[in-house]
């Protein structure tokens, strides 16, 4: 068994344009004659690898704390591509999927700088996907990304953005990336891990 960390280090990670980004304060020190170390910090909640939540394009759309965990633990396919997927380039990310277990196909994660189209989410929804996943810091074009989020999130598939897969190959995996119960959250960072056989 081999467990890859595809998450990005909070501190250091991306930060998509516009968001606020991740800051550390250091409470107490011992360096500073304190009895011990404490830090606080504080994030946007789509900082680095994160989910998104329905709530983040729908005002009355589940939160993070009502995502189904069943969504974000289970076995998924990642599928190396660059570039944009369309309608026959999502049958075929699914075809292969499907050659490794129909468990694994309901979890997609996209290596490389693959853009999800409106046409791909589509036939993304319609397969009964529950969970799309890519290395850049949005499902969808990075300058437009709001119809691709509309369409996997009206459709409550999870979406987990800014995972690192350049040390996976593609092939089936175990994946773990269970959000933080954020209360009413429109998104939460996450420790994406894959579990490989």
């Amino acid at each position: 068994m081999k467990i890859y960390d595809v998450s990005q280090e909070v501190y250091s990670c991306q930060v998509y344009k516009g968001d606020p980004s991740p800051k550390k304060n250091i409470v107490y020190s011992m360096d500073k004659g304190d009895v011990y170390n404490m830090s606080e910090f504080s994030m946007c909640a789509h900082n680095g690898t994160h989910i998104d939540a329905p709530y983040h394009f729908y005002p009355r759309g589940k939160g993070v704390d009502q995502i189904s965990l069943e969504k974000t633990v289970g076995y998924a396919f990642v599928c190396e591509w660059d570039g944009e997927i369309d309608a026959d380039g999502a049958r075929e990310i699914l075809r292969r999927a499907n050659e490794r277990s129909a468990e694994c196909a309901k979890r997609i994660l996209l290596k490389g700088k693959a853009v999800v189209t409106c046409d791909s989410a589509r036939v993304f929804v319609d397969s009964g996907v529950v969970l799309v996943g890519n290395e850049s810091q949005t499902v969808g074009p990075e300058n437009s990304p709001r119809k691709v989020h509309l369409i996997l999130l009206e459709r409550e598939v999870v979406l987990l953005e800014g995972i690192k897969l350049e040390k996976v190959d593609a092939g089936e995996y175990f994946l773990f990336c269970a959000p933080l119960n954020l209360a009413g959250a429109d998104g939460a960072p996450c420790r994406a891990v894959l579990i490989g056989k």
